[in-house]
C-alpha cells in the first residue's frame, strides 16, 4: 500500500474518530432537509461556537461535510462521496485500499 494512500485514509478516519464529531454527523444527518446551521448545531450539542467550528471544519477539510455560507451563518450537510469513500475503506481489506 502507498504511503501517500494511507496517509490521505488516516486523515478521513481521524476526521471522524472524535465522540464530538460523530455526534455532529448525526445531528446533521438526521436535520431536516439533511443540513444544519452552526447556531443550532452549538445549541443541540451545547457547545461553543468556535468547538462546533473546529470539528465542522476538520470534516469539511476530510471531504466527509458540504458548507455552504447563508448570510452570518454556515449550514453545514453531509457529503456523500466522502461518506461512500469512508465506508468503502471501512468494507475494504487493507489491501485492497492501494
Amino acid at each position: 500500500m502507498r504511503r501517500d494512500r494511507v496517509e490521505r485514509i488516516a486523515r478521513v478516519l481521524k476526521a471522524i474518530a472524535d465522540p464530538t464529531r460523530l455526534q455532529l454527523l448525526h445531528v446533521i444527518q438526521t436535520s431536516p432537509g439533511g443540513e444544519a446551521c452552526v447556531c443550532h448545531l452549538t445549541e443541540k450539542l451545547g457547545l461553543r461556537q468556535p468547538t462546533v467550528s473546529h470539528h465542522l471544519n476538520k470534516m469539511a477539510a476530510a471531504g466527509l461535510l458540504a458548507r455552504e455560507r447563508r448570510g452570518t451563518w454556515v449550514w453545514y450537510s453531509v457529503d456523500r462521496e466522502g461518506m461512500d469513500a469512508v465506508q468503502g475503506i471501512l468494507r475494504s481489506p487493507v489491501g485492497a485500499l492501494t
